[in-house]
């Protein structure tokens, strides 16, 4: 085909995807759909000028658009990767594993259940032979959700709906297409009736093979692009090639699934690339990204629309039937995994529950689109495929796809607003009224300060602003006369906002490079947690506040490899992740005083600030409470990390300068560039944390304690190497009650509780706890539990016994714990 006719066919497919968007918001249909439906048209068109005998002056246009080189191996080699990756580099992956089980599920159980479903209910009708059955019943089982998630988000439907189905798209492809690349071959080789256990026994090796690959190739990418991280266009190319390099290399050369290698390569670089790049960089690949796969994604609707009519030639009359049995067998199957499936599991306690409007919203967003298609194009470009397989796969494929397009896709915000999932939430609505209020209110102070700054005529300035205040009045009231809005809601609403607050401050931090890009992952997956839990109200948000500075299962597992096996990179790394973690958040709740007297106030009064600041107050307070345990533990260490944080400060101020500087033409370009020189030589200097010696540092932590004082050096240093680390959550159980203790528990940090008959114990930084138990071998009467985050240094009770022999000062201490709890202590 002629260069120019391709260029100018390209040209005009781009025009269309321009004029897709405003004309999908116009209708109020999905984007996808109106995509498909100019697709056809055009198709149908291209059709009618060709054939007609009115003119003949559009038939090479015609001829280009019929006969463009549109394969099965361009929508799965070219665009495919593309819309897989990009939504694994946008994916919050930490938040869909809030939802990890529904979203399985549904991405891939559903995939295996609605392709067993429709191929043995086609397989009943005597159509075709089983293999071909279940090849047409893998080729309908994907959806295509993006019509559905577009639709939520112009209405503003709940987040965690739009996740789950975000979610099941990162994974449904991928599984539909392993299972279509099993029964393909068994259509290919002649075998009608495979083996259902033997062609499912290869799916394990598929989805293994193709993570691998895209794990190992993905690690390779972030180590390169590293080395070249000043350089931004170069690791924009680097991510450019990684996901087609790892779909081919796992095509084949491995013979495992592309897709499963794409999605691996996507989700590795989104979980370590951000610590390992620059945030600029970063943040502009992944808009680049955006930027492709909304190409691709239009592109492969449209080219897949243009396919409909060839693939629908040879249509009969019985086949409309056939269309019907993958029509009710794949809505079936679905509405049994949402119904069935799902319900049963949040009984079990092993899914959270999904309620019955979503679940219903997902039924019926169950959309087909372009990957069903593009399966349907590879079986009828096959010669090893019998024609009459080819006919029906592409007939019965086709014919799904446009029932789900017309029929699903043009009731969905229909059925949507009947679910009621359009509507906000009286809680959400009365914040609505608060944020307009708010708004406005700030709107006033800027055009105020404008018009004076203007000088404009005084007339049209008192005109205008009586205007305004009366809308502006109109908007307090209906914020503060709510009829939903009771004070516990007032409180609710106020925390939602300073949850909000908190994330938008992490993301400028972020911008200003004042936090790491991985950092701020970390932070804003918190954030948005705490966003959640403030709709639960004031003890849940507390309760999460809490959780996010408890040491996690990770952090437990890393110090017992450093403490049984003796590697201590995973702890020291961790923990000095969690020292600059700790010292952001300090940083980012200081600002959150400003907009609670500058934003919460104005609209919720006095009472409701003040109630917020005590509760700020307290998280700053169980911070610095961390932040103190971590100095005690690693005094040199801390000190640091401070450094660190103020010298990367200081960098960003004085960028911000220099950027100032040539904004105002102060100095020119030239300039400008030989002082960003030196100051990202500077950076890369200030962004290497301090390395992290644990056993000296234990060693140091061992010199603190007064307990240990009288013993000598060597002893000290022997006894800081059999010390044993444990990081106590608050409200922890160290000792429980009518147990004896295995081991003696030195407090480094925090406190600790003793409850016994009514009575309590505080023992704090320094004392020991266990001892008595120990040596009179009889079960302790009280319960111990940590009250706040504890550093505890546990000795087992075989050394303990050494130590006791050695150190006055220890069996001193031992003696005074014995008489101040009223214990007769006979064996010391």
């Amino acid at each position: 085909m002629d260069i120019i006719l391709v260029t100018a066919v390209i040209a005009s497919l781009f025009l269309v995807i321009g004029a897709a968007e405003p004309l999908a918001a116009r209708l109020r249909l999905p984007y996808t759909v109106i995509l498909a439906g100019l697709g056809i048209l055009i198709a149908l068109a291209a059709t009618f000028f060709l054939r007609t005998e009115l003119t003949d002056a559009l038939n090479p246009i015609a001829t280009a658009i019929l006969d463009f080189p549109i394969r099965s191996n361009v929508f799965l080699y070219v665009f495919l990767p593309t819309l897989l990756f990009q939504a694994m580099l946008g994916v919050n992956v930490r938040r869909m594993l809030d939802d990890w089980v529904p979203i399985l599920v549904l991405a891939v159980v559903a995939v295996v259940v609605a392709t067993l479903s429709v191929g043995y209910g086609l397989y009943l009708t005597g159509a075709l032979p089983l293999a071909a059955c279940l090849l047409i019943g893998s080729i309908v089982s994907t959806t295509d959700p993006s019509a559905v998630v577009s639709i939520f988000r112009s209405i503003s439907a709940p987040q965690r709906l739009a996740r789950i189905i975000e979610g099941e798209s990162l994974l449904n492809d991928a599984a539909a297409i392993a299972l279509f690349g099993l029964f393909m071959g068994f259509v290919m080789m002649g075998i009608p009736n495979p083996s259902l256990l033997s062609a499912l026994g290869q799916f394990p090796v598929l989805i293994l093979g193709g993570a691998a690959t895209g794990l190992v190739l993905a690690r390779l990418a972030v180590s390169v692009m590293a080395m070249f991280a000043r350089y931004e266009l170069a690791l924009i190319s680097i991510s450019a090639a990684l996901p087609y390099i790892a779909y081919i290399v796992a095509e084949q050369s491995i013979g495992a699934s592309g897709v499963i290698a794409v999605v691996a390569a996507g989700l590795t670089l989104n979980l370590t690339a951000p610590g390992r790049l620059p945030p600029a960089a970063w943040a502009n690949m992944r808009e680049v990204w955006s930027l492709l796969a909304h190409w691709a994604g239009a592109l492969i609707f449209i080219l897949a629309a243009l396919l409909i009519p060839r693939l629908l030639e040879g249509l009969r009359v019985d086949d409309l039937a056939l269309v019907g049995v993958v029509v009710v067998a794949a809505v079936a199957a679905r509405a049994v995994i949402l119904f069935g499936l799902l319900p049963l599991l949040s009984r079990l306690k092993v899914s959270p529950v999904v309620e019955r409007p979503y679940r219903a919203a997902i039924l019926w967003g169950g959309l087909r689109g372009a990957v069903t298609l593009a399966l349907a194009l590879a079986v009828t470009e096959s010669i090893r495929v019998p024609m009459e397989t080819k006919r029906v796969v592409g007939i019965l494929a086709t014919g799904f796809v446009l029932f789900t397009l017309i029929v699903q896709g043009t009731t969905l915000r229909w059925v949507i607003g009947r679910l009621g999932l359009d509507r906000l939430s009286p809680l959400d609505e009365a914040l609505s009224k608060q944020v307009v209020a708010v708004a406005l209110q700030s709107v006033r102070e800027d055009v105020s300060r404008s018009t004076e700054n203007y000088e404009l005529t005084q007339t049209i300035v008192r005109s205008e602003a009586k205007r305004f205040a009366e809308r502006l009045d109109r908007a307090v009231k209906a914020a503060e006369d709510h009829e939903h809005l009771l004070d516990r809601d007032r409180i609710t609403l106020g925390l939602i906002a300073v949850a909000a607050a908190e994330r938008d401050t992490i993301i400028a931090r972020m911008r200003e490079r004042m936090i790491s890009a991985r950092l701020a992952e970390t932070l804003l997956r918190e954030a948005d947690r705490l966003i959640e839990a403030a709709r639960g109200g004031r003890s849940l948000y507390e309760h999460t506040a809490r959780e996010s500075l408890a040491y996690g299962r990770s952090f437990q597992m890393a110090a017992n490899l450093q403490s049984r096996l003796g590697i201590a990179a995973p702890l020291g790394r961790m923990t000095a992740d969690r020292f600059e973690a700790l010292l952001s958040r300090r940083l980012i709740l200081r600002d959150l005083d400003g907009f609670i007297d500058g934003r919460i106030r104005r609209i919720h009064g006095r009472r409701v600030a003040d109630l917020l600041h005590d509760l700020v107050a307290r998280r700053v307070d169980n911070l610095e409470t961390a932040l103190d345990g971590l100095r005690l533990q690693y005094p040199g260490y801390a000190e640091e990390m401070e450094r660190r944080f103020i010298r990367r400060t200081a960098l960003r101020l004085e960028e911000r300068e220099y950027t100032a500087m040539r904004d105002d033409g102060l100095i020119g370009a030239e300039l400008h560039t030989s002082l960003m020189q030196g100051l990202t030589a500077r950076r890369s200097a200030a962004e290497r944390r301090p390395k992290l010696d644990l056993l000296l540092q234990r060693a140091e932590l061992v010199q603190q304690f007064p307990l240990f004082a009288d013993l000598d050096e060597p002893t000290r240093r022997r006894l800081g190497q059999n010390l044993v680390t444990h990081y106590a959550n608050t409200g922890e159980v160290i000792i429980a009650r009518d147990t004896v203790a295995k081991s003696v528990y030195f407090i480094a940090s925090g406190a600790v509780e003793m409850e016994r008959a009514g009575q309590t114990w505080r023992l704090g930084r320094g004392e020991m706890f266990g001892q008595l138990s120990i040596l009179e071998q009889r079960p302790l009467r009280a319960e111990t539990r940590s009250i706040t985050l504890s550093t505890l240094l546990v000795l087992d009770e075989t050394r303990f016994r050494r130590l006791l022999a050695r150190s006055p000062t220890i069996r001193e201490t031992v003696k005074e714990s014995a008489v101040r709890r009223g214990e007769a202590l006979t064996s010391l």
